[in-house]
């Protein structure tokens, strides 16, 4: 999964950046040069939709890291969490501009992949959980990451597909480190840390 990027946007976007950019050719070419500025547009506003920055990912033994781009909205504890035990939480607004993919917060195996949530175990055995909700025009993530996939910390591992809102989960024995309204970035910004089990 490493090599399966480009130094500019997800390859979900690719096909409709080239679109745009063969009906700006063709216009420019076969009609009024000021017809291209429509399909220049959409290609700008489709950019930053779809864009995919090389994040680099700081080593950070025991780590969670913020999956998306965004703004802390929550920050807490559930009795009975995703997994049926207690939980830390981060609930993070995600940015509509920020990178168009999701990272893994931790190192570890996915163990289950579903459209609105997946679960990853590190080697510690400890869960971690991604949630994810409020999916425009009903577009669900998508995960390109296989089930009994190895990932490493911060590595891609999902399109969001414009979803608006993702919670992490991992046992309460973990600690927090961000609080509500802090901005945190994907794959960079550390959001808390998990235990072992071990």
């Amino acid at each position: 999964m490493y090599g399966r990027r480009n130094p500019f946007v997800a390859e979900e976007g690719l096909p409709l950046l080239i679109v745009m950019v063969a009906a700006a050719i063709l216009l420019i070419r076969y009609s009024n040069p000021w017809f291209a500025l429509a399909p220049a547009a959409v290609f700008v506003v489709l950019y930053f939709v779809f864009k995919d920055p090389h994040r680099a990912i700081p080593s950070v033994a025991l780590g969670v890291l913020s999956p998306v781009d965004g703004e802390v909205l929550e920050v807490g504890t559930l009795e009975s969490g995703d997994m049926g035990t207690a939980v830390l939480r981060v609930v993070i607004a995600i940015n509509s501009l920020g990178t168009y993919t999701a990272r893994s917060p931790v190192e570890g195996i996915v163990k289950d992949l579903g459209t609105k949530a997946m679960w990853l175990q590190t080697d510690e055995g400890v869960d971690v959980s991604l949630k994810f909700r409020g999916y425009r025009f009903g577009l669900p993530p998508k995960a390109f990451a296989g089930f009994g996939e190895r990932l490493g910390q911060g590595q891609r591992c999902a399109y969001l597909r414009l979803t608006r809102i993702v919670e992490v989960q991992w046992p309460n024995d973990g600690k927090l480190s961000v609080e509500a309204g802090q901005t945190v970035r994907a794959g960079v910004d550390l959001i808390g840390s998990i235990h072992s089990l071990r």
